[in-house]
C-alpha cells in the first residue's frame, strides 16, 4: 500500500470574483521510504500541493488517503492530529522561536501530543532528534547564536522528535550557501536511508538531484514524474573547498 495516494485533486482559490485553478486533477502515489522532489515554477501548484498533502489545506474535490487513512473528509481537529502523529514539517523559515533554547524548541510538538509523555520522555526524545541532526553540543543556544544551518538543523530535529513517517520539506535549502545545502540534503539522505519518507518541494534543479524521484508541476498539472540516480552528498562534501561546492551545484543544474 502506497503512503501516499491521491487522484483526481483539484484547488481553486477566490480572487475577488475570480478563481485560480492551482491543482487542475492531480494524480500521483508515492511508497513508503522514497525520497521525492517536486519542482516546478512559482505559481505552478507545487506549494499547494505540499499544503494538501501536509494536511495543512483541503482539495475542493478528489481523494487522498494518507498510510491507508482518507484524510480528504477529516475534520479540522482530525487533521491537526494527523499533523502531530503522522507528519514533520521543515520550511525555507525556520519559524523557531527566537528567544528560547535549541532544545526547548524541538521539545514543543510533543507539548500538543495527545498521548501526553511526561517532561523527562520529552526532554529524552528532543535530546535524540538534537543529536541526529549533530546539534547535541547546542542545546542551550538561542536560534540568535546559531548559524543558518545550524538553525535548520534544530527545525529539522522538531519535525523529527514526533517520530513522523512522513518529512514534509519546502525549500528547505533556500536560505542557505550552497556547502550548508549539502550538509542538510546529507541530513535528509540519511533520514531516508534509515526508512523515513521525504517529499521535498524545490525550485533549484542540483538540489532535486539529491532525491531519487522528481515530480515537475507546470500550470497545476504533474508535466514529468522520474525516478534518477541520486547525487550523494556526503562525496560532495568529502574534503571540499566552498569554490568546489558552488561549481558541483553549477553542474548539476545544467
Amino acid at each position: 500500500m502506497p503512503l501516499i495516494e491521491i487522484k483526481d485533486i483539484v484547488r481553486t482559490y477566490k480572487t475577488g470574483s475570480e478563481g485560480v485553478r492551482a491543482l487542475r486533477g492531480v494524480s500521483l502515489s508515492i511508497e513508503k521510504g522514497e525520497m521525492v522532489s517536486v519542482m516546478g515554477a512559482s505559481g505552478s501548484g507545487k506549494s499547494t500541493l505540499m499544503n494538501i498533502l501536509g494536511c495543512l489545506d483541503k482539495a475542493d474535490s478528489g481523494s487522498y488517503l494518507l498510510d491507508g487513512t482518507d484524510v480528504s473528509s477529516l475534520s479540522k481537529d482530525e487533521l491537526a492530529a494527523i499533523r502531530n502523529r503522522t507528519l514533520g514539517f521543515v520550511f525555507q523559515q525556520f519559524h523557531l522561536l527566537p528567544r528560547t533554547s535549541a532544545l526547548e524548541n524541538v521539545e514543543l510538538p510533543l507539548l500538543y501530543n495527545k498521548d501526553k509523555p511526561s517532561w523527562k520522555s520529552i526532554r529524552s526524545r528532543a535530546r535524540e532528534a538534537l543529536d541526529l541532526v549533530g546539534l547535541s553540543d547546542r542545546e542551550k543556544h538561542t536560534p540568535s547564536e546559531l548559524s543558518g544551518g545550524q538553525q535548520q538543523r534544530v527545525a529539522i530535529a522538531r519535525a523529527l522528535v514526533t517520530n513522523p513517517v512522513l518529512l514534509l520539506a519546502d525549500e528547505p535549502t533556500g536560505n542557505l550557501d550552497s556547502r550548508t545545502s549539502l550538509e542538510i540534503m546529507g541530513i535528509f539522505q540519511r533520514l531516508n536511508e534509515n526508512g523515513l519518507t521525504v517529499l521535498m518541494v524545490t525550485h533549484e534543479p542540483d538540489i532535486a538531484q539529491f532525491g531519487k524521484r522528481t515530480i515537475v508541476i507546470r500550470d497545476g498539472l504533474i508535466q514529468a514524474d522520474r525516478s534518477h540516480k541520486q547525487h550523494s552528498s556526503s562525496k560532495a562534501l568529502k574534503n571540499w573547498s566552498e569554490d568546489d561546492v558552488t561549481e558541483l551545484t553549477k553542474s548539476l543544474s545544467e
